[in-house]
């Protein structure tokens, strides 16, 4: 069945990318599961002059960011200030064109969060019941979660969290955990299990809701389906409070609510909305602007994520937004499975990991690659099915070998033979003759293709079909040969140029949603303008990729758009990134 949904009517489509956790630096595998695919997606829309906001933001709470405060003694604020800041920069040097960027930390947030949960609250949604947690004598604290660690009940994993076991992806309760010791400098003790009060949201009151709003989605993808079935078959109250001093506060009048705050990963999704609400205040200084995004059935909601955050985003935030009464559901949950790394030396793919020290962070990469380069094999390999590997030869040969000598190549040659020979213009066109009229018409195919892939997430694909008419491309202008008729038939050289000069107005266009960096230098070059709308939406740019360059429009001298990569300096690289050095 088609995954298309274009045919659907919506007069506005609202964008998320999963909130990056504000204690660590965004690398290379958060890029290709949650973040590209979001922006290709949102660059697109935009050049089809529909309305789209983009929101995304840091993910500032929770007991991970107050571990790291503790460890460096210093102020949660101060950590989530530190990687907010670095992972926004980050994200715009890569070319992630997010309409707001925002936190969970603002007090607007707060304000959004207690009133999700005020809502839930008061129809019988949040229960609260006592709960065995681990408790530190010595602290005379409660240690949640990330607080304990210990031996992972599933595969025995000596160093597993208190929820979660990196080792083998195990969740489980606390107090299942094996020899628990706790995880907080300077604390000897050892924890012992106590009786404390918490607040569940009751997932089961939503299940039979869930279960019929899934099979409305026959179209999403089969990880996201199979995540989601699998937890709307077993669904229990899932506890939404924990023992800390970090977070929005728990908006009751309850004695026992003192000293807890609402966990994150209840908060940090409404956090799209806190930051949908700002972005109205920001820009039109209005508090209501963000309504329509959230609560008129003609906007489209669509998450962009990867496969770790599917149960949140299509079972457990969907509970939520019902739970409220007036929001809209999510039309879309696109899933990417994980970007691994391939290690040159044991020949093996490894899942990345904080302690294996093999993620290539963002701010690395970029120090020593263009944004195009990275985008470029991100998209290409992309984990969209099954899990992909980064592999810094993979990198090289595929970036050099297709977007370097198919695409970057055939501009080149094309737009240099032209500036040289005919003026620095478009040359005139005589006629046209069975294979100038095929390459013409392959532009039309293919810019109904790739926005065909990308209208059904498949952004490998929208990537390999403006590859594909680059080859095109280069065979033709080899057929035609006019570095030998400029000297015979310089009439018939200029009906070739000017033919290529059309597909390289159409690439220029292909590119814009992949490769924003290359597609606007060569708009420079083509001297055309490389529209793209936003929230209030535009003319349809996309179609015109199919107009034409008259004859006597004026070029400028080429620039190389994709420099290639050196084999030696790869190496280089690659033995830094094995040492741990890629951060």
């Amino acid at each position: 069945m088609s995954t298309d949904t274009s045919a659907k009517r919506f007069t506005r489509t609202l964008v998320t990318s999963a909130l990056p956790y504000a204690n660590g630096y965004i690398h290379l595998g958060h890029i290709a599961g949650a973040y590209l695919p979001a922006d290709i997606y949102v660059r697109f829309k935009r050049m089809r002059g529909e309305r789209v906001l983009y929101v995304g933001g840091s993910d500032e709470f929770g007991v991970a960011i107050t571990i790291t405060a503790l460890k460096e003694n210093i102020p949660p604020q101060a950590v989530i200030d530190r990687y907010h800041t670095a992972n926004a920069d980050a994200f715009a040097r890569l070319g992630i064109s997010y309409d707001i960027y925002g936190r969970t930390s603002w007090p607007l947030h707060a304000d959004t969060t207690q009133a999700f949960f005020r809502k839930l609250h008061a129809a019988g949604a949040i229960p609260a019941q006592e709960m065995e947690l681990w408790y530190s004598p010595q602290l005379d604290k409660f240690l949640p979660d990330r607080y304990v660690k210990g031996t992972c009940p599933k595969c025995g994993y000596a160093d597993a969290n208190g929820d979660e076991c990196e080792a083998c992806g195990a969740q489980y309760s606390a107090r299942d955990l094996v020899s628990p010791r706790s995880n907080i400098p300077g604390d000897a003790s050892s924890p012992e299990l106590r009786a404390s009060r918490h607040w569940f949201l009751d997932l089961p009151q939503f299940a039979e809701k869930l279960a019929a709003w899934l099979e409305t989605h026959p179209e999403w993808r089969a990880n996201v389906r199979g995540i989601a079935g699998g937890w709307v078959g077993d669904l229990r109250p899932r506890c939404i409070t924990r023992d800390l001093d970090w977070g929005v506060p728990i908006p009751l009048d309850d004695p026992d609510a003192a000293g807890k705050r609402i966990y994150v990963w209840f908060d940090a999704p409404i956090g799209y909305v806190t930051n949908t609400r700002q972005w109205g205040l920001d820009r039109h200084g209005d508090p209501d602007a963000w309504v329509p995004w959230w609560k008129d059935a003609e906007t489209r909601l669509i998450h962009f994520i990867g496969k770790d955050n599917v149960p949140f985003h299509a079972v457990i935030f969907p509970s939520m937004l019902m739970g409220q009464g007036d929001y809209i559901l999510p039309d879309q949950v696109v899933a990417n499975e994980y970007l691994n790394v391939f290690n040159r030396r044991t020949g093996q793919s490894e899942k990345g990991s904080k302690s294996k020290g093999n993620m290539i962070s963002v701010d690395w990469a970029l120090g020593h690659f263009s944004a195009d380069s990275l985008r470029y094999y991100l998209c290409a390999v992309a984990p969209e099915s099954k899990d992909a590997d980064f592999d810094w030869d993979d990198f090289m040969n595929r970036y050099n070998g297709e977007l370097c000598d198919v695409v970057g190549n055939f501009v080149h040659r094309s737009l240099t033979m032209t500036v040289k020979n005919f003026d620095e213009k478009v040359p005139e066109a005589g006629e046209f003759e069975a294979d100038d009229v095929a390459m013409l018409d392959a532009i039309g195919e293919h810019a109904e293709g790739v926005a065909e892939s990308l209208e059904n997430f498949r952004f490998r694909q929208g990537i390999e079909r403006v590859v594909d008419l680059g080859r095109k491309a280069n065979v033709y202008f080899d057929a035609r040969q006019p570095w030998v008729t400029r000297k015979t038939d310089l009439p018939r050289t200029g009906t070739t140029l000017h033919v290529c000069c059309q597909v390289v107005k159409a690439l220029c266009g292909l590119m814009a949603p992949f490769l924003p960096d290359g597609a606007k230098t060569l708009a420079g070059t083509l001297g055309v303008p490389l529209p793209g709308g936003g929230p209030d939406g535009g003319p349809d740019a996309w179609a015109e990729i199919i107009t034409r360059l008259p004859a006597g429009h004026p070029l400028a001298p080429p620039q190389v758009l994709f420099p290639k990569l050196d084999k030696d300096r790869i190496a280089e690289l690659a033995e830094l990134h094995e040492k741990g050095l890629a951060k």
